[in-house]
């Protein structure tokens, strides 16, 4: 108690609306700030051998597809990106759109069976964003709810980064 009080004067004395504010800031926070609930989720990124990647979240089950870098690289300038139609059902390998660049055309294979949430339409205006940022946030191509058992396949089959990175090299 005496620590307190040789604190208390050392300090200066605030006003009352100053003190009550000081208060309201140490009142018991929301638990929904600070839940001691851990949450647990993971983001795994596969590679395809047809050079493209799905970085997905375990707990979602919402996988993000793209083409690699290696790929835009290889492809060159990337003039026109045919998408898939949202809520469209895939399964894994079939042909979910095309990549033409000015040196060539190719599929886009998709790595997962599911649900086609979400495309990128900021694709069919700006293309050359898969250039830009294949494997970032503005060059993905689309986004899939996996089907069951669809992220166990995929850790188990798919390439991850230095499986795939060895795969170019080859």
């Amino acid at each position: 108690m005496a620590t307190f009080r040789i604190a208390s004067r050392a300090l200066p004395r605030a006003s009352a609306s100053l003190r009550a504010s000081a208060v309201r800031s140490l009142a018991p926070l929301n638990r929904r700030q600070f839940s001691v609930t851990p949450s647990r989720f993971e983001i795994i990124k596969r590679y395809t051998e047809d050079h493209e990647w799905i970085s997905y979240d375990t707990t979602t089950n919402i996988g993000t597809v793209g083409i690699t870098n290696y790929a835009q690289e290889k492809l060159g300038e990337v003039v026109f990106i045919e998408l898939p139609e949202v809520d469209s059902q895939i399964e894994a390998d079939d042909s979910i759109g095309a990549v033409e660049s000015v040196k060539s055309a190719s599929d886009i294979m998709s790595p997962a069976t599911g649900e086609v949430i979400e495309v990128n339409g900021a694709l069919s205006e700006k293309p050359k964003l898969v250039n830009e940022d294949p494997e970032g946030e503005e060059g993905w191509i689309v986004k899939i709810k996996l089907g069951d058992g669809e992220a166990e396949r995929l850790s188990e089959e798919l390439m991850d980064e230095g499986g795939y990175e060895a795969y170019t090299q080859e």
